[in-house]
């Protein structure tokens, strides 16, 4: 079968009527993707939920901790004795 062969099966086949789907097959395809919406609207929120928790988390341990404070500084040794004269 050459090219032109295969264009023109090709064309037979696209100007066909496309076969009939059975009712019954609706409904089920509808219930399918009602369930696949359900799941991802669910993951979705999980997954906004779970960035929300993160971003608590991460407020309530920076207002503890503090860390855009500068830690006192521990290179010079406390001075000792100078009140006593």
């Amino acid at each position: 079968m050459n090219r032109a062969q295969r264009e023109a099966a090709a064309r037979g086949i696209m100007a066909q009527s496309p076969p009939r789907v059975p009712p019954e097959l609706y409904a089920d395809v509808v219930r399918r993707g009602a369930r696949a919406l359900r799941r991802r609207r669910a993951a979705r929120r999980l997954l906004w939920l779970a960035l929300t928790a993160v971003a608590v988390a991460f407020a309530v341990w920076a207002l503890h901790v503090r860390p855009w404070v500068e830690p006192p500084s521990e290179t010079t040794p406390p001075v000792t004795g100078w009140e006593t004269w």
